[in-house]
């Protein structure tokens, strides 16, 4: 149902990771954790005020035999207004979040397609983690509505972790595209009107290694809590199977326990927990210890982080002897994670967060209300948490006698036990919980609203005929121009496939650059030509300038900024004025002496520069607003001329063309193309590399992709 006087409609966006209304399998695997519970609990938080009419969830649409068909059902109503809109992307079946970058702008494409269905778009995007940053930053840009983020966990903090663990820099890029993902953070926060995080230690020292770090566009709003779900005991949690699938693994389950509830992930530091436990008679003999890490079948089958950390749990317990004081049960359901924590407050044990590094700790704050007293790592979210709630006692996660001494000092004195558990339960009521996240969410992102501008809608008349059913665009001097012949195919077929096809150009040079070229290889004017690497756009038949496109490009592009930024810099030269635009600062680049395309792009973020770089033939460099390329000029024009991205065939041969090429677009990449700066395209599933140079090179794509084969003429009355 719709609220009766909500206006607004909200769309998160979380790709990665199995997500669904119920039942979440919640440390399946390590893209299966706090987040996918976060945005459901937030779908569900903002829904229910009456000043919110609608919050669609997005995420990745998985057919796979390997989990649930509920992650293939394209539409899941959560009920009061949200719903789950489940997305294709890529393959059918299930994927780790590190796979997903080539499949990204497919999602965005689809997305879009499902906004533009419904004849609705949202008056705010919220992303989530770096995959859908990276997608957020590319709809905000098309539809003109603000982008808000939360990160989640970073790229750059975890390369540093990585680094400082002894792993290798190239091991890291290949297993986590590190690059990739930090360059999708610093875009989506350069996008973004709203960064929203948990701590403010996330603000200073975790998104303070940003180029784009902008601390005044960041809020800190805290996750809240089901209530409802996690509350203290009473006694119903006693006649459970979870009591009996962790008393059976106990000699004296009557003790109170020391519950430890993560992920099988290294960084949960849960080897350092069980020495600590092990090394202390005094802790054994008071406390039973039990340790919920994920579930498992056969731990063989488990990614290899997730056999190592149950692995070493195993043998330490082998080694301290603590059979019968230990529990660790290889199953639990989401419905049963309160369970936990009742029957641990119930024995009056103690929750414990011993992670190395802790963002937020959502488990903490789980525990503190169902009555448990918590003991955390002196880190991140639980430093605000013990502070607000004053319930419990940070500890140093590497110390094993730090980590003792807080769990006796909780367990060994009832008073202070009671003390902490009635201070959890009124705390989190009072700062954690659904309704007041959601409150002080609509406060932040109020000023943002007012702010929304419609996306921009090109006012030009254009000829009946011009609305087509598919449409052809290529770059102009990578692909038409070197071979004669090839061309004159090119413009034969074209002119027979003028009644279903439009025919676009996409050019890096001015307008009058690009005429004087065309005229000399005798190249008909197209329906549309993009100039200045997406920066303008006219039409047939008199040439009309997109207006409308120019406007929305002006947001936030300074190009005086980008000259002074750049100039001095060895290696680099403007080049001359009749390169330059409006909105295109051209330069060239000698490699061999000018810092590297991230060190540039690193320098004009610094000057808070929110723009795109384009390297050409690796001579030259081109500064554009960041809402302008080819790819999105692409999209802009199809989706005014109604032509879906599915029915237009992009071509291409340098970087600059990358983006027509990426999502929905049938595309093809000519054999004479720029191979370093294209490096990236050739594993991504659905790119033509053709065998031919040039325009044979498209020919050979229109017959790869049987192009006119399904080509409708437009009757006269459409």
């Amino acid at each position: 149902m719709q609220h009766q006087d909500a206006s607004i409609y909200i769309a998160l966006i979380s790709v990665h990771g199995l997500i669904r209304g119920e039942n979440l399998e919640l440390g399946r695997d390590a893209d299966t954790g706090g987040q996918t519970l976060y945005v459901v609990e937030l779908a569900h938080a903002l829904a229910a005020r009456d000043d919110v009419a609608r919050v669609d969830l997005f995420t990745r649409l998985v057919e796979d035999p390997g989990v649930s068909s509920d992650y293939a059902r394209p539409i899941e109503n959560l009920g009061n207004g949200a719903r789950i809109v489940r997305v294709e992307a890529g393959p059918p079946g299930y994927l780790p979040k590190e796979q997903l970058w080539d499949h990204l702008d497919a999602f965005a494409d689809n997305m879009l397609g499902f906004l533009r269905d419904q004849d609705e778009r949202p008056q705010l995007i919220h992303s989530h983690y770096a995959d859908a940053g990276y997608v957020g930053a590319r709809l905000t840009a098309q539809l003109g509505v603000p982008l808000v983020h939360t990160g989640h966990s970073l790229g750059r903090v975890k390369r540093q972790r990585l680094l400082a663990s002894g792993v290798k820099q190239e091991a890291i890029d290949a297993r986590y595209n590190m690059d990739r993902r930090i360059n999708a953070e610093e875009e989506t926060l350069a996008a973004a009107a709203l960064v929203i995080t948990s701590t403010t230690q996330e603000i200073e020292e975790q998104y303070g290694l940003y180029d784009h770090y902008q601390p005044e566009r960041m809020s800190v709003i805290p996750p809240g809590t089901d209530l409802q779900r996690f509350r203290p005991p009473d006694g119903a949690e006693q006649r459970t199977p979870m009591n009996q699938q962790i008393g059976r693994f106990l000699h004296q389950p009557s003790k109170p326990m020391i519950l430890a509830l993560s992920r099988p992930d290294e960084r949960k530091n849960i080897a350092t927990l069980i020495e600590a436990y092990g090394e202390s008679e005094e802790l054994q003999r008071v406390a039973n210890l039990v340790i919920v890490a994920g579930n498992r079948d056969d731990i063989r089958e488990l990614d290899a982080g997730a056999q190592q950390v149950l692995t070493d749990i195993l043998i330490l317990i082998d080694l301290y002897d603590l059979y019968g004081r230990v529990a660790y049960p290889k199953h639990h359901s989401a419905a049963e994670v309160p369970i936990l924590y009742q029957l641990t407050a119930a024995s009056r044990g103690v929750f414990i967060n011993p992670a190395l590094t802790e963002p937020f700790g959502l488990t903490l704050i789980e525990a503190a209300a169902s009555g448990l007293p918590i003991v955390a790592t002196e880190d991140g979210g639980p430093i605000d948490i013990v502070k607000h709630c004053n319930n419990g006692i940070l500890i140093d996660p590497l110390d094993t006698k730090d980590i003792t001494k807080a769990l006796l000092k909780v367990l060994s004195d009832r008073g202070r036990w009671r003390q902490y558990a009635h201070n959890g339960v009124d705390g989190v009521k009072q700062h954690y919980s659904w309704p007041a996240h959601a409150e002080s969410y609509m406060q932040a992102v109020a000023p943002l609203l007012e702010q929304v501008e419609p996306p921009p809608r090109a006012p030009v008349t254009r000829r009946p005929l011009l609305y087509h059913d598919r449409a052809i665009f290529s770059d102009l001097d990578q692909n038409l121009l070197g071979d004669p012949e090839a061309l004159a195919d090119f413009i034969r077929v074209i002119r027979e496939n003028r009644k279903c096809t439009s025919f676009g150009i996409a050019t890096g040079r001015r307008l009058d650059s690009a005429l004087t070229t065309m005229r000399r290889y005798g190249i008909p004017r197209p329906d549309v030509l993009i100039t200045g690497l997406g920066t303008e756009i006219f039409y047939a038949p008199q040439l009309t300038r997109d207006h409308a496109w120019a406007r929305y490009l002006d947001h936030l592009w300074y190009p005086r900024r980008v000259r002074d930024a750049l100039t001095d810099l060895p290696g680099i030269k403007r080049q001359p004025r009749t390169e330059q635009s409006r909105f295109k600062v051209s330069f060239y680049i000698d490699p061999e002496h000018a810092p590297g395309l991230e060190e540039i792009a690193s320098l004009l973020h610094q000057a808070d520069l929110h723009v795109q770089l384009n390297l050409s033939f690796g001579q030259f460099l081109d500064v554009v607003p960041a809402r302008a390329s080819k790819g999105l000029a692409l999209r802009y024009v199809a989706d005014q001329w109604g032509i879906p991205l599915e029915h237009c065939l992009a071509a291409g041969g340098s970087g600059a063309d990358e983006d027509m090429m990426r999502g929905n677009t049938l595309a093809v990449v000519v054999a004479n193309r720029h191979n370093e700066e294209l490096s990236q395209l050739t594993d991504t599933e659905g790119i033509y590399f053709a065998k031919a140079p040039y325009a044979a090179g498209i020919m050979e794509a229109i017959e790869h992709y049987h192009f006119f084969d399904a080509c409708q003429v437009p009757r006269a009355d459409d």
